[in-house]
């Protein structure tokens, strides 16, 4: 994934599984275990260009969480790991039980978007499809998923851990931003990681 610029972790699987002739789809690694090697593959091979790649969508997605701070922002996904590309941006989730109030958002601020809705499964075995807004900024993609108000204490599961992705509000983004900035600052308290 990393040397190709492969995205979808399903695609890199099969591709990898198919050059490894390995038919028995139990032997075959789950997404969190990709993820876990790729950030390992990161880690070895290349940390400063990545951690530069992660921090710039990092800045990214804390300016989008500013342009729509009332609905409660938060960064979840590859961009929030650390093992996202530029061209896969970054994702949001956002809480409005209308989601007309982010068209209306989005045409104030005079962003240009597209809109799809993709399906989200949840703790509970329910699919739901949520409304989702993408644009781009700069040269970065933004993608914004609307969640009903609900959510925020049942947010849907995520495709890598299977567990509720709860994601990180704007501050625990900044501060992972300081901490990039001056690795040496030892005042990590753990609550960034926590979205508190």
């Amino acid at each position: 994934m990393r040397e190709q610029g492969l995205l979808a972790l399903d695609h890199a699987r099969r591709k990898a599984v198919e050059r490894l002739g390995i038919t028995n789809k139990r032997c075959w690694p789950d997404n969190a275990e990709i993820q876990a090697a790729l950030e390992h593959e990161y880690q070895l091979f290349q940390p400063e260009a990545q951690q530069q790649v992660t921090s710039t969508l990092h800045e990214q997605a804390l300016a989008a969480m500013q342009t729509f701070a009332e609905f409660d922002p938060r960064l979840v996904g590859q961009s929030l790991s650390g093992t996202a590309s530029l061209d896969q941006g970054v994702r949001l989730h956002l809480f409005a039980d209308d989601p007309r109030q982010i068209v209306f958002r989005l045409i104030d601020r005079g962003i240009p978007w597209q809109a799809h809705d993709r399906q989200h499964r949840y703790a509970d075995g329910s699919r739901q499809m949520h409304p989702t807004f993408a644009f781009v900024a700069g040269e970065i993609p933004v993608e914004l998923v609307v969640l009903p108000e609900r959510a925020r204490r049942n947010p849907p599961l995520s495709p890598i851990s299977e567990r509720p992705e709860r994601g990180l509000n704007a501050d625990a983004v900044e501060r992972l931003l300081q901490k990039a900035a001056d690795p040496n600052d030892a005042n990590d308290d753990g609550e960034a990681l926590l979205g508190c």
